[in-house]
């Protein structure tokens, strides 16, 4: 019996590059840009990476979304503890939803401020501050769940590498996709087999 043990290519590579875009776009956001003053000519330039980043990772999340219902994936990772188990499949699907409530509530501040105008239209000037727009709060609300939900996911990604050793990491890289149930199985466990029969 034969079975997929990896993702899609195209999955490793949009996984790969949402998380770089959505570290840096998240890094520019809360380490440069909030503390850029509006006046400040730079923070123009900022915004316009920071929404076309925040386009870029919409439309490939969604893609991804596309490719991810389409295609044949590995079973869900098992950690032994319900707990974990059940908190790492909610904090896999809390993702999408986030992901768009980011970029609904940043495309909302910008409209709402004319900073959209401002920025990719080089008509008017900033606003003095953002914070008095509601979508502010929210964006602002929404990256932190964000951060919470990266965090959760790389805490996620080193208990299966250095405590499990399940080589969970695996299945978001290139190689074979299908495997026969014998050569799926991880090592330790077939350690552990081995040393049963004997």
């Amino acid at each position: 019996m034969s079975h997929v043990t990896r993702y899609h290519p195209v999955l490793v590579i949009m996984h790969w590059g949402l998380a770089f875009l959505i570290i840096v776009s998240l890094g520019l956001g809360a380490l440069v840009l909030a503390h850029l003053p509006n006046s400040d000519p730079a923070k123009v330039a900022g915004l316009r990476a920071h929404m076309v980043g925040g386009v870029a990772i919409l439309a490939l999340t969604l893609l991804r979304l596309i490719v991810r219902s389409t295609s044949a994936h590995p079973a869900p990772a098992r950690t032994g503890h319900p707990f974990l188990d059940t908190l790492a499949r909610v904090s896999h699907r809390m993702f999408y939803p986030v992901v768009f409530m980011m970029a609904g509530s940043g495309l909302a501040l910008a409209v709402e401020s004319g900073a959209l105008t401002v920025v990719f239209g080089h008509q008017g000037a900033l606003p003095a501050d953002f914070w008095i727009f509601t979508p502010r709060s929210v964006h602002y609300l929404v990256s932190r769940v964000l951060m919470a939900l990266i965090a959760l996911h790389v805490a996620g990604a080193l208990y299966h590498t250095f405590v499990l050793r399940d080589g969970l990491l695996r299945r978001l890289w290139f190689g074979r996709r299908v495997a026969t149930a014998s050569a799926a199985l991880p090592s330790t466990f077939n350690r552990r087999i081995a040393q049963v029969k004997q």
